[in-house]
């Protein structure tokens, strides 16, 4: 299926994975995917979504067609070859439907389920729907994805003739297997360069127009919606000569989402780790990690850093952190409730660099946190910069055992040393 971190770094024609960063995406469901796909004059096996086994059945009845695939609507990649969870739990979570009977056979297995893929990790993600397609045969299956370009430094179309595959695994080990082609952005693609492409991937004559139209409206939506992947795998030639978008994966720049509000409110929550999901109404950027060593960093770049050297010092981190320029008190007493519901903190570090966000800010809201929810894990602090005094001043008051450094590389042996 389709891989969801691809990222393309086209001047050396070598793909490398995408690393948490402030800007979160949003994605949306398949079969949502393939609604804004038709919407955009994209053609894509008809489909429609169903949220019960009874409903699926309905759908498989009154679908005009015998033999049909039957998807799991859930937001990850590798949903064909991963399972559902118990100990009978279904395997794979794309199976072929030949009858009504079947398909509400298989929704009842999947819907209210987690699936378990190499992406979801043993936690698995629900299961809350389905989607029911029409069965089309590909004659040839290629990969397809608009996305921005920091080399290009705008958007580029990624495209090769090995589709249905994992990309990452084509690009590793056939480069040349990957045609790049840049975009302009006012203009999008013309139908000149549309059709190069089209030829380049060797798409029969009969199909290169059909094709070409694609990978045009594609850019459009793109553009339009906001959109930071689009992602077709495969696109396929299929019997009868149509060329179809079989698969589809759609993300979206949160920071637009005050001019995308239709396709947010697409969003489906139980998709997302309830913490991130928390942590954002605090305008908090969290992401969940595997380590011992909770972190609560201002800035992307700082936190980053700050893994860097917690790893260099021997240590791991649990958290992704970053609280941003603009915290409150009570802000920071959430990013603390947030790491200390992760069982596997041993301990927590604080740092924080002061320009618009102010360490003495920080500070109250650190020693809130550790009096309110009666903190009992080693603490490490490094503050430096704006109300730096201050902050240390209110830290020595408290009389509480926070422990605080100036030197980096010291703060991060500690909060390593007291996580062991």
């Amino acid at each position: 299926m389709f891989a969801s971190s691809f990222r393309t770094a086209t001047r050396s024609k070598a793909l490398k994975p995408s690393v948490a960063n402030q800007r979160r995406n949003l994605s949306i469901h398949e079969y949502l995917s393939m609604n804004l796909l038709n919407q955009y004059d994209v053609p894509t096996p008809k489909s429609k979504a169903a949220f019960s086994a009874s409903e699926a059945k309905e759908v498989a009845q009154n679908f005009g067609a015998d033999k049909l695939v039957i998807k799991a609507q859930v937001l990850a990649g590798g949903r064909g070859k991963g399972h559902f969870d118990g100990p009978n739990g279904l395997k794979g979570g794309v199976q072929m439907v030949d009858s009504p009977e079947q398909a509400e056979k298989y929704a009842a297995q999947m819907i209210g389920h987690k699936l378990i893929t190499k992406q979801t990790g043993a936690a698995g993600r629900i299961c809350n729907a389905i989607m029911l397609a029409e069965r089309r045969n590909p004659t040839h299956e290629y990969y397809v994805a608009i996305l921005n370009d920091r080399g290009l430094g705008g958007p580029a179309l990624v495209a090769s003739r090995q589709g249905g595959m994992n990309i990452e695994d084509v690009a590793r080990d056939d480069p040349s297997a990957i045609v790049t082609t840049p975009i302009p952005f006012e203009d999008g693609l013309s139908k000149e360069l549309a059709m190069d492409i089209a030829k380049k991937l060797e798409f029969k004559p009969e199909s290169q127009e059909k094709a070409a139209n694609i990978f045009i409206n594609l850019y459009k939506l793109f553009k339009e919606k906001d959109a930071t992947q689009v992602e077709i795998n495969p696109l396929a030639e299929v019997e009868g000569g149509d060329v179809l978008c079989m698969d589809a994966k759609l993300g979206f720049d949160e920071n637009a989402e005050f001019r995308q509000q239709d396709v947010f409110k697409l969003r489906d929550l139980t998709q997302e780790a309830s913490s991130e999901v928390e942590a954002a109404k605090y305008g908090l950027n969290f992401i969940k990690l595997d380590g011992s060593i909770g972190c609560l960093v201002n800035g992307a770049g700082l936190a980053m850093a700050t893994m860097d050297v917690l790893n260099l010092q021997g240590g791991s981190p649990a958290n992704f952190l970053d609280v941003g320029g603009g915290a409150t008190a009570e802000a920071v007493k959430k990013a603390f409730e947030l790491l200390l519901a992760d069982g596997a903190v041993k301990s927590i570090f604080v740092n924080i660099f002061g320009g618009i966000m102010r360490c003495d800010v920080i500070a109250e809201g650190i020693i809130m946190a550790a009096k309110e929810l009666e903190m009992t894990i080693p603490l490490i602090v490094r503050l430096q910069g704006t109300k730096e005094q201050e902050a240390k001043e209110l830290i020595r008051n408290s009389k509480m055992k926070i422990f605080a450094y100036d030197n980096l590389d010291e703060a991060a042996a500690a909060a390593v040393k007291a996580a062991q």
